[in-house]
This record gives C-alpha cells, sequence and structure tokens, in this order.
C-alpha cells in the first residue's frame, strides 16, 4: 500500500496543479487588495481601480494587459479591474495611467456598543448627522472624577488624540491652604488619572460627551466632539463638602480661558440652608455665570413635592434641569412622563425652577466597572460592556449641558443668559389632549429640551431679565421671582402685573399670609388683586397659560404630547425677578429659620429608583 501511495503523488500533484490553473486563469478568484499574495500563486487576481483620461481609455489599457474589467467609474475616469502581478507590472509602466488599491472600507456609522436612545430622544442626532457634535467646545464636569479606562471618553470621533484636556483633583489637594499653594503645579501637570472611585463622574461625563457607536449607527453621547476637563470634588461615596465643590468650581473659573471652559456641569445637590444669595456654593455658582460660564445644574432628586429643588438648583440665573423618563418606551413620546423623584419649584425666594427638563430616567452610559455604584448594583451594569443605568436629574442635567455645547458650537458668541433664553424658548412642554398644560411650569419649567430646535433658535432677551448677576455678588440687590402661594386655596401661582410685561419696578412681593411686605406699596396700582383678599391670584395669571395653578400633586400617567406649538403668550415672565425687599414670608416659614451651619453642609449625590 505505501509504494501505491507514492507511485499516486505525482499524479494527484498534476490533477490539482490543472485544476489551480484553470481556475485562476478563468480569473473568478477575487482578492482584495492588500490581501496576502501567495509567492509564485500563477494567475491570482486582485481587485484594483485603473484610472486614465477616460473610463473607455482605462478599460482599453486593462483589456490590453490582460485583465479584467469588472465596471466601469466614469465619474473618475476609471475601471474597476482585477489584475494578477504580471498584469499589475505592466500597468504601472503606463505613463498615463493611475494604480489604486481597491481598499476595503466599513460602515463607519456602525459600532457594537449598546444604544443609548436619548441623544435621539432631545433631536440631537439630527445634529451629529450634519457634523454638529461640539467640536470645539470644552465642558467641564465638576463631579466624582474621571475613570482612568477613558474608553469612548478618550477621543472625538474620527480622532486618536486625547480630548480630556485637564484633570484636577480637589480632594487630593488637601485644605484650602494646600490647594491655593498647590494650584499652578497640579493646573499644570493636567495630564495626570485622577479616577473615579464612585463611578457617577464617568456615567455623567459620558452622557454628555461618548463618541462611543452603537449598533444602530447612532453617537452614544449627546455632544460626541467636545473637550472634557474633569473636576474631582467628590469621594468614593458620591460625597463631597461645600469647600471641595467651591474651590473646584474656583479652579474652573481660573482656568476658563486656558481651556475654553464654555459649559460647567454640576449634578450634584443639598438642601437650602438659607437664601440663595447667602449660600457660599451659590455664590461660587454666580461667580462662574458672571465669568461668562453656563452653568447647568441638577434639580433634586427630593420630589415630586414643592419647593423640592436643592443648591446651587435654586439660584435664579442659572439652567436648572428635571428629569423626564420614557417609561421603557424609547422614542415614543407619547410614553414620555416626567419623573416622580424630580424636585419641583418654586424656590423659596419666589423663582420658577426648573428652567427645563431632559431625560433622565434609566440612563445607559460608560461608567467604571470597579466603582462604588457598580459593586453596589451589580444589576445595573450592561455587560459585556462597561455601561452602567442611572437615573436622576443629575443624568438630566448631563444630557442638557451636552445641549448647551451643541448651541455653542454653532454660536460661540453666545452669552451665558441668552443659551438660557433659547433653550427655554425651543422646549416642548407635556400637553394634554385638550390643550392644557399637563405638568406646571414648577414641574417642567418651559419643557423637555430639544438640541435641534435649540442650536437654530434665534430667541433673545427671554431669560433672567430684571436680574443682574454683579449686583447681586456684590450684595447691593437681591431678587426675588414671581411666583407665590396662597394658604387658603393651597395653589402655587404665577403673578403677573396688568401691563402683562416681564419686568417691574416694585421694590417687593407679595407674600402668602396675605400681607404687604415692605415696599409693596408701589406695585398694587401694577398688580391688581383678583377679589379682595390680598394674596389671592392677580390679575393676568390666565395669560401666562392653563396649568400653571398647582396644589403639589403629581401626575404619573402618560399619553400627553409634548407639544412644539405651545403659546405662552406672555414669553417667559416667569423667569423674570423683582428686587427684593424685606422677604417672602411663606406661610410654612422658611427651614433654616433656626439659623444655619456651613461647617456642617454637605453636596452629593441622591440615587433614586430607575424610571
Amino acid at each position: 500500500m505505501k509504494v501505491q501511495h507514492k507511485h499516486w503523488r505525482p499524479v494527484l500533484a498534476a490533477i490539482a496543479g490543472l485544476l489551480f490553473v484553470l481556475v485562476s486563469g478563468g480569473g473568478d478568484s477575487v482578492h482584495p487588495a492588500g490581501a496576502a499574495r501567495s509567492q509564485g500563486a500563477a494567475r491570482v487576481r486582485y481587485s484594483y481601480i485603473v484610472q486614465a483620461r477616460s473610463a473607455a481609455e482605462a478599460g482599453r489599457a486593462v483589456t490590453h494587459a490582460g485583465g479584467r474589467v469588472r465596471s466601469e467609474l466614469p465619474v473618475i475616469g476609471a475601471v474597476s479591474a482585477l489584475l494578477d502581478g504580471d498584469e499589475l507590472a505592466a500597468l504601472r509602466g503606463v505613463p498615463y495611467l493611475e494604480v489604486y488599491d481597491d481598499a476595503q472600507v466599513h460602515a463607519s456609522s456602525v459600532g457594537t456598543l449598546p444604544e443609548t436612545y436619548y441623544p435621539s430622544e432631545i433631536a440631537a442626532r439630527q445634529l451629529h448627522l450634519g457634523g454638529t457634535v461640539g467640536t470645539g467646545v470644552t465642558v467641564a464636569v465638576v463631579d466624582s472624577g474621571l475613570w482612568s479606562q477613558h474608553g469612548p471618553d478618550q477621543s472625538v470621533p474620527g480622532e486618536v488624540t486625547s480630548r480630556i484636556i485637564a484633570q484636577y483633583d480637589v480632594l487630593a489637594a488637601g485644605t484650602t491652604t494646600g490647594l491655593l499653594s498647590g494650584l499652578t503645579s497640579l493646573a499644570t501637570s493636567n495630564t495626570t488619572n485622577i479616577d473615579d472611585g464612585y463611578g457617577h463622574g464617568t456615567h455623567v461625563a459620558s452622557i454628555i460627551a461618548s463618541s462611543g457607536v452603537a449598533t444602530t449607527g447612532n453617537f452614544q453621547g449627546v455632544a460626541p466632539g467636545v473637550n472634557l476637563v474633569a473636576v474631582r470634588v467628590l469621594d468614593a461615596k458620591g460625597m463631597g463638602s461645600y469647600s471641595s465643590v467651591i474651590a473646584g468650581i474656583q479652579w474652573v473659573i481660573a482656568e476658563k480661558t486656558r481651556y475654553n471652559i464654555r459649559v460647567l456641569n454640576l449634578s450634584l445637590s443639598a438642601p437650602p440652608h438659607s437664601f440663595y444669595w447667602q449660600d457660599p456654593l451659590n455664590q461660587a455658582v454666580m461667580a462662574a455665570w458672571k465669568a461668562g460660564i453656563v452653568v447647568v445644574v441638577a434639580a433634586g432628586n427630593a420630589g415630586p413635592a414643592p419647593m423640592t429643588v436643592g443648591v446651587p438648583g435654586n439660584v435664579p440665573y442659572v439652567i436648572t434641569v428635571g428629569a423626564v423618563t420614557d417609561n421603557y418606551y424609547p422614542l415614543q413620546t407619547s410614553q414620555y412622563k416626567l419623573t416622580s423623584f424630580s424636585s419641583a419649584g418654586p424656590t423659596y425666594e419666589g423663582f420658577v425652577k426648573p428652567e427645563v427638563v431632559a431625560m433622565g430616567g434609566h440612563i445607559l452610559a460608560y461608567a467604571p466597572n470597579n466603582g462604588t455604584l457598580a459593586q453596589e448594583f451589580p444589576q445595573w451594569v450592561h455587560l459585556p460592556w462597561d455601561d452602567f443605568t442611572m437615573s436622576g436629574t443629575s443624568m438630566a442635567a448631563a444630557v442638557t449641558s451636552g445641549v448647551v455645547a451643541l448651541m455653542l458650537e454653532v454660536s460661540p458668541s453666545l452669552s451665558p443668559d441668552t443659551v438660557k433664553c433659547r433653550l427655554m424658548s425651543s422646549a416642548r412642554p407635556a400637553v394634554k389632549a385638550d390643550g392644557t398644560l399637563a405638568y406646571t411650569v414648577f414641574q417642567q419649567g418651559a419643557g423637555l429640551v430639544n438640541a435641534h430646535d435649540a442650536v437654530y433658535s434665534t430667541a433673545s432677551a427671554c431669560a433672567n431679565q430684571g436680574l443682574n448677576v454683579g449686583a447681586d455678588l456684590t450684595g447691593s440687590q437681591h431678587f426675588g421671582g414671581r411666583a407665590n402661594y396662597n394658604p387658603k386655596t393651597g395653589q402655587y401661582y404665577i403673578m403677573a402685573t396688568s401691563s402683562g410685561s416681564t419686568t417691574s419696578t416694585s421694590g417687593g412681593l407679595l407674600g402668602g399670609v396675605g400681607s404687604l411686605i415692605g415696599g409693596l406699596a408701589t406695585t398694587v396700582s401694577q398688580v391688581p388683586l383678583v377679589g379682595g383678599v390680598l394674596g389671592g391670584l392677580l390679575w393676568g395669571v390666565e395669560q401666562l397659560g392653563d396649568g400653571l395653578l398647582w396644589n403639589g400633586g403629581y401626575s404619573s400617567a402618560s399619553g400627553y404630547s409634548w407639544s412644539s406649538g405651545y403659546a405662552w403668550s406672555s414669553g417667559y415672565a416667569w423667569s423674570s425677578g423683582y428686587p427684593w425687599s424685606s422677604g417672602y414670608a411663606w406661610s410654612s416659614g422658611y427651614p433654616w429659620s433656626s439659623g444655619y451651619a456651613w461647617s456642617s453642609a454637605y453636596t452629593g449625590v441622591d440615587l433614586p429608583a430607575q424610571q
């Protein structure tokens, strides 16, 4: 048997060789350019693009050399051709021809990561398709840090260089004295990874900026082209002191020009301990706004009760954001609803908060797999990726910061006040079938943010009217809002002037206990009362839209439409302010009436149940 086997080997080899030549000679073996070529393998053809002065001329040259024309490409005067080594060499010797590898391409719009939906739900994807991704805008995330495994936060689409242009660890800097003495060195050595022991800061940053591409071809983040600055002020348990957060904001203001920081995201909250202007954290936030930085703040997760917006969300100047959930029906707007945990206004000074709402229920984003959150809530980790699901107004604030970055890419000269105005004017409130508001402005503000409409809005002078952040900071003047409370009906409402104007020269506000607060004598003629009871509903309230009266209730029903055509007949008068006089008397008093101690004030992250 061994002898017979040896005798058959030459015959089998000859047959195999003949078959190989027949197949390869027919030119039916097609290989992409750049594929491994077998040395000495005759007439194995590969795909090329042959270009001449016309497609016809290129085709004739290919045929003359013995190659095969697959298709004509007259738009570039070329043909797609199959060539072996000898044919390729012959064509490359022709002066008027150019021969290119027919290189493989892959669909750049298709990734392997899970779809996050929220960029599409707030119309950011439309902007991505047009190339608006936040390029050139830097967002500072003051939070629990950034995971050293940067993943999709590392670079902008199509780039390999890091877009994390600075990191600063307030907690590592130690005391205030140590912080100030080390500012220069820490700012210089900004490429050092500070890591994220908690996981919240990375999650927030990823919502804003992730350039990861989902299997649907959509970016996972709202503004995947932005630059990032990470400032760590919260520890591995998600807690931090007032002084740490203030130091972080101080660093952002100091480095604003160096890193072109246009947006500051504060997804953290603490209970109010004083009037907004007396709070030291709020003072730092107002300083950032005055410096030209758009500050976006989480409303807090203490809802749905009224007057639950925390610090620094109670600052009248900033953009305070509440949370909406898609109710686990992504992209089905009729299913969207306000989350039950989203904090509601008004503030103790009578300002309508939040200004807007954004997607904040069961938000999926990149986060460390070894952080405290991942360890405490392994069921929220999205395996096999390092993605994590979280709910909260923290997430809604991050979504909104991404929208602001898109706005500033297209219109970089916008002031913070104009950004706020356009964001509000383009928002879409939840509206019932009869056209009335499904939630009041104290719950949803102007409505759900819409990135596309905000970017192309031309609105101006519709936010922060009558306010003066410089005067507020110097203490020469403070302000109250237009919200009030009627203890007889248990309803919150918005005061309006008889002229329907958005500003007033009044010296104070009407108190909820039915008495005039100092300086209001000049207001009565401008704000006539309905009926004879002071503190009751004022003339013109109906002009501001149905659904403004609110008894503190919460509706969990879905099925509302998020209207882009809701008419605020008096504009955003409720976002303006009046000069403060001697105070605003709410019948229940202030929670800090017994005094306040700043040394015990902490801020941090409260995680509500997934919605």
